[in-house]
Order: C-alpha cells, then structure tokens, then sequence
C-alpha cells in the first residue's frame, strides 16, 4: 500500500534505528525471476571471444576502489563519487577506522540484495558519524564522463564509469540555470547503495550490495558505487532476515573491508574496466541491444573487467 503525505501520523518501524528497504520492495523481489534474459548463441556456434587492447581499458584510481573480503571472497566495488561524494568519503572514513571488520551480513534476501554495515549486527546500529544528507540525484554537466546506451524520448540511459545512469537529456543543459541536468543510478545488479530509516536523511553506516536488478529502488536510495569484481561472491552470500525470522544461525560477514590505495603494494588490487568510450564497448552495447530488442535495458550490459594483483585476502 502507498502511504501518502495527507495520512494522520507516518507509519513508524518498530525499531527506531533500523536501517532497511521497504518491507513491500523485499516482498516483490521475492517474487523476481532470478537473473537477467540473456542473448543465446544459435545452436553449434560457439561465438569467438572479443580481443581488446590496452586503449579499451580504464584503470579504476585506488582510492575509488572498495576491497571487501568476506568469508564468502573478496568483492571489490569502484564507488562514484562525483555521483555520491558525501556517501563516498564516508565509506572511505570508515574503511580506513577498519570500522567494517568483523561486520555481519544482517540482512539478505535473494533474488534482491545483500545488507552490512550495523556494528550491532540487528539492524539498528551505526557508526558514530552523523547521518548523511541524501544523494538521490545529482547534477550532470559537459565535463561528467557520461556515455550515453540508449535515449529514450525525453531522457538518456549510459554509463558514469561502471555505474548504469538515467539523465534527463544533455539538450537541457542549455536551457538550465547552472548549465546542467539532473541524473541518478539505477539499481542493476552489483550496484551499491545506503540503507536508511524513513527519513531521507538518515543514511548512516549501512549498506547493501544488489543481487539482482530493482529500480524500484531508483531515486530513493542513495547510490555510491557497483561491484566490478566479486557479483558471484555477493549473491553466495547466505540468505537471513532477521525481521521475517530467517536469521542464519551463522551468517556470512565482512572480515576486513579497505581502500585499495590504503593497501602494501603487494597486496593491492589492480582493476580495469572495459573503457565506455571506447570503440570496443560501443561493438558490446551494439551486439546486445540488437539481442535484446524492445526488451534492452542498461542492465543487460555487462563491463568486462581485468583484475591483477589480488595479494591475499584477509581470512
């Protein structure tokens, strides 16, 4: 049911604190079929694999790429912060205070997402910081490294480096105050976002990690960022919700979580994405829409990602 503006008293959850998704948006995720439509190969064929070269590549700079090694493996989450900026500096405050070790997996819920980040491990905690102010949006200008997939009538679908973006479209730029339009992350798998009460502003330390697509969620989660390594670690993840009584008897959690550029140079990460404006993505994004047809949603792109120097992962 939609709760409105003119109700009485708004609906308040019976733990004060509680950082979650909306009960209605997890009982819809429930009912998802898992996974995306995927294009098949006509029978006997076997496609030949894209060769790429050293231009087709983009290096994610170290102090934007979240290492989180979990009992489960390690994912590694390049945040946006010219999406985020406030949200990103907080997971990198928190990363550096190692204030994410240890942390439990409280709350997952397949064919959705996967939440962390509550030191208490019900839900209810957070860290010491003040709450955030909401990133739901943000404003796109000529210099933003948008690359545009797809335009429907009156707005824009493409790529903020690894992260799947809807904008209203550049032509608007001409007609705005600040020379800019607005735009927004849309919730794809891997995509990262904040978890918060009710009040828009109350994004904290908790965070989730999308299992499958739901843009449901789009323009009311802060995003920060999306998994470029490790989206088969994040949907092992065990499934427990405390809330609904299906709490694992020992659920998965973070056992150290840093930033890449923070890490001994042995142990470092060192990812690159296929570059979105390259010549190769534009061929990738060419052969799935045309797949996909009417069906096509960004989502459906997947990045090809290298990854070198993983070091050991913290056990």
């Amino acid at each position: 049911m939609t709760v409105s503006a003119a109700d009485v008293r708004p609906v308040r959850y019976a733990r004060s604190r509680t950082r979650r998704l909306p009960l209605l948006a997890c009982l819809l995720a429930l009912a998802a079929v898992p996974g995306l439509a995927r294009a098949q190969a006509p029978s006997g064929v076997i496609p030949a694999a894209p060769v790429y070269g050293a231009a087709d590549w983009r290096p994610v700079p170290a102090e934007n790429l979240l290492v989180i090694d979990t009992n489960r493996g390690r994912i590694l989450v390049e945040m946006t912060p010219e999406v985020a900026p406030l949200h990103v500096e907080r997971m990198r405050v928190l990363a550096r205070r190692a204030f994410f070790d240890g942390i439990v997996f409280h709350r997952v819920i397949d064919a959705f997402m996967a939440q962390t980040g509550d030191p208490l491990g019900t839900g209810d905690g957070q860290s010491p910081f003040p709450d955030l102010k909401a990133e739901f949006t943000f404003r796109r200008g000529p210099e933003t490294p948008f690359v545009p997939v797809a335009e429907p009538a009156g707005a824009m679908l493409g790529f903020l480096n690894a992260l799947p973006i809807h904008t209203q479209p550049t032509a608007l730029m001409a007609t705005t105050a600040d020379g800019r339009v607005h735009g927004w992350g849309t919730y794809c798998p891997g995509v990262a976002g904040m978890a918060r009460d009710e009040a828009n502003d109350s994004a904290n330390s908790q965070f989730f990690l999308m299992r499958q697509p739901y843009p449901a969620l789009d323009k009311r989660y802060t995003i920060w960022g999306r998994v470029v390594s490790g989206l088969e670690v994040v949907r092992a993840i065990k499934v427990g919700d405390g809330d609904n009584g299906m709490v694992s008897v020992e659920p998965d959690r973070m056992i150290r979580v840093r930033i890449a550029a923070d890490l001994a140079e042995i142990d470092r990460p060192v990812v690159n994405v296929l570059n979105t404006g390259s010549a190769a993505f534009r061929t990738l994004m060419a052969g799935v829409r045309t797949a996909r047809g009417a069906d096509f949603s960004v989502c459906d792109i997947d990045l090809p990602v290298q990854v070198s120097g993983m070091g050991a992962p913290a056990v």
